[in-house]
C-alpha cells in the first residue's frame, strides 16, 4: 500500500496548496538577506557615527553573522525536535525584536550584542524553510522550487540597498524599517501548517492525515489509498541531543556531511566576503556613500535573473554542475573586479556578473544539500552545514579586512578563495550522490549502501 510519504511527494504542484508554504518560507528567507546585505551598508555609516577604526567596524558584520552561524546549529536541531511550525515562527520573533533593541542601541559594544542576538532569531530561517518547503513539494518539481526558493535573496538584498540608500546616512531607521514587514510575516506564519513528514514521523496520525487530506484535497489530486507508517523514535530537546544529531550526520555519511559543510564554507566565505566589503571597497577607492551603496544594490538585483536561470538548470542538467561550475565562475569574476578596479565602467560590468554567477551556485547548492539528508536529520544537516558556513563567514570581516586586503591586496584575496571553491567543488565530484529527480529519504550513502546502476 502506499505511504504517506510517497502520497505527499507525488501530488502535483499547485500555487493554492504548496505554493502558499513556498511563498511564506520564502518571505522569510528575504529578511535574512535583508539581515545580511545590510550588515555591509551598516559598517561605515556605524564607523562614522562613533569614529571606529576598520578592526572595530568589521566587528557590526562578525557578530551578525556568528550569531547566524549559532542560530542555524540551534534552530536546526529545534526544528528537528519540536517541529518546522513553532521554530518557522519563533525564529523571525526573535530576530524582530532585537532589531529593534539594535536600532537604540547607545554605543558599539551594545549594538554588536543586539545584531548578535537578531542573527541568533534570524539564522535558523533558512535550515527551518528550507526543511518546510522541501517535506511539502512534490519530488518531481522539488528540485527545481527550492532551487528557485532563493530568489527571495536577491530579492531582499535588492531591497535593503534600495532603502539604504535612501535613508542613509540614518543607520537606526534602516533597522526599524527591515522589522516592519518581519512582523507582519510572523503572524502570518502562525497560520502555516506543521510539516506532515514531520508529524508522521512523530507518531501524530490524526494531526498528519489532516493535513494529508486537506492537501489533497487542495490540489485536487485522485491518490490510492495510503496508510501511515510507524512513527520514529525522537529523543526530547538537549545538548545532548545537539551532539548526538551531529554524530548522527556523520555516521550517516561522513562523504555527504563533509561535501555539505566544504561547499557552504567557500561559497559563502566568498559570498559574504564581497557582500559585507563591497560598499566599503568602493568608498575607499573615491564613491560616495549613494554611488557605493547603489553598485551594491546592482550587484544583488542582476542576482534575481540568476536565480530564475539557476531555478531551470538544476533540473537540465543537475545539481552537482550547477555548483561545480558556477561556484569557481563566481570567484574569477571578483579576482578581475580586483584587478580592474581602476576602471569604473569594467569594474561595475564584474561586478555584475559575479551577482549573476553566485546566485547560479546558491539555490542549487541549497536545493542540493536539504535533498541530501533524510527527513529525520533534514534541518539539522542543512542547520550544521549553514552553521559551518556562517562560522567561517562570520570571521571574513575580520580577516579580509585585517589581514588579507591590507596585506595581499583584493585579487590575491578573491584568488585564494576561489581555490578553496574550487578543491570543494573537485571533492562534491567524486564524493557525494547526484539527487536530481530522487525522492526525499530514498537516498543511500555512496559508500555503505550503493544504490543499482
Amino acid at each position: 500500500m502506499n505511504t504517506a510519504d510517497r502520497v505527499v511527494q507525488e501530488l502535483p504542484w499547485k500555487w493554492r496548496a504548496q505554493g502558499m508554504i513556498f511563498l511564506v518560507g520564502g518571505l522569510g528567507f528575504m529578511f535574512d538577506a535583508w539581515d545580511v546585505t545590510l550588515n555591509g551598508f551598516l559598517i561605515p555609516l556605524v564607523s562614522d557615527e562613533w569614529d571606529l577604526t576598520k578592526t572595530q567596524g568589521a566587528w557590526v558584520g562578525t557578530a551578525n553573522l556568528i550569531g547566524m552561524a549559532v542560530g542555524a546549529f540551534v534552530w536546526g536541531g529545534i526544528a528537528d525536535s519540536i517541529g518546522r511550525k513553532r521554530a518557522f515562527s519563533a525564529t523571525l520573533l526573535m530576530f524582530s525584536v532585537f532589531s529593534v533593541a539594535g536600532a537604540l542601541a547607545p554605543d558599539i559594544v551594545t549594538f554588536c550584542v543586539f545584531r548578535f542576538l537578531a542573527g541568533l532569531g534570524l539564522g535558523g530561517c533558512i535550515p527551518v524553510d528550507y526543511a518546510l518547503v522541501g517535506e511539502f513539494t512534490p519530488a518531481k518539481v522539488r528540485g527545481r522550487v527550492l532551487t528557485a526558493m532563493d530568489i527571495w535573496w536577491p530579492v531582499g538584498a535588492t531591497l535593503c540597498g534600495v532603502v539604504s540608500t535612501a535613508l542613509q546616512p540614518n543607520w537606526r531607521a534602516m533597522l526599524v524599517v527591515m522589522v516592519l514587514p518581519a512582523l507582519l510575516l510572523f503572524w502570518v506564519r502562525l497560520s502555516v501548517p506543521e510539516s506532515p513528514m514531520y508529524l508522521v514521523r512523530r507518531g501524530r496520525d490524526a494531526e498528519a492525515r489532516a493535513v494529508i487530506d486537506k492537501l489533497v484535497a487542495r490540489t485536487g489530486a485522485t491518490v490510492e489509498p495510503w496508510e501511515l507508517p510507524p512513527p520514529e523514535r525522537m529523543p526530547r530537546l538537549s545538548a545532548a541531543t545537539m551532539v548526538s544529531q551531529l554524530k548522527d550526520l556523520w555516521r550517516y555519511s561522513a562523504r555527504i556531511t563533509s561535501v555539505s559543510w566544504a561547499l557552504f564554507l567557500t561559497v559563502f566565505l566568498l559570498y559574504y566576503g564581497a557582500l559585507t566589503w563591497l560598499p566599503t571597497i568602493l568608498k575607499t577607492q573615491g564613491y560616495g556613500n549613494y554611488a557605493a551603496f547603489m553598485v551594491t544594490t546592482l550587484m544583488t538585483a542582476v542576482g534575481i535573473v540568476g536565480v530564475v536561470v539557476s531555478a531551470w538548470l538544476v533540473d537540465a542538467i543537475g545539481r552537482k554542475w550547477v555548483i561545480g561550475l558556477s561556484g569557481p565562475l563566481s570567484a574569477l569574476a571578483m579576482v578581475v573586479f580586483a584587478l580592474q578596479l581602476d576602471i569604473p565602467s569594467a569594474a561595475k560590468l564584474w561586478i555584475g556578473v559575479f551577482g549573476f554567477v553566485i546566485e547560479l551556485t546558491i539555490p542549487a547548492l541549497y536545493a542540493y544539500v536539504s535533498e541530501l539528508y533524510p527527513t529525520r536529520l533534514r534541518a539539522s544537516g542543512f542547520g550544521w552545514s549553514s552553521t559551518i558556513s556562517r562560522i567561517g563567514a562570520g570571521f571574513v570581516p575580520l580577516i579580509f579586512g585585517l589581514l588579507l586586503w591590507p596585506y595581499f591586496g583584493l585579487p590575491v584575496t578573491f584568488l585564494i578563495i576561489g581555490i578553496l571553491a574550487t578543491l570543494a567543488a573537485v571533492w562534491m565530484a567524486v564524493a557525494a550522490p547526484e539527487t536530481k529527480g530522487r525522492e526525499l529519504d530514498e537516498l543511500r550513502d555512496p559508500i555503505t549502501q550503493p544504490t543499482a546502476p
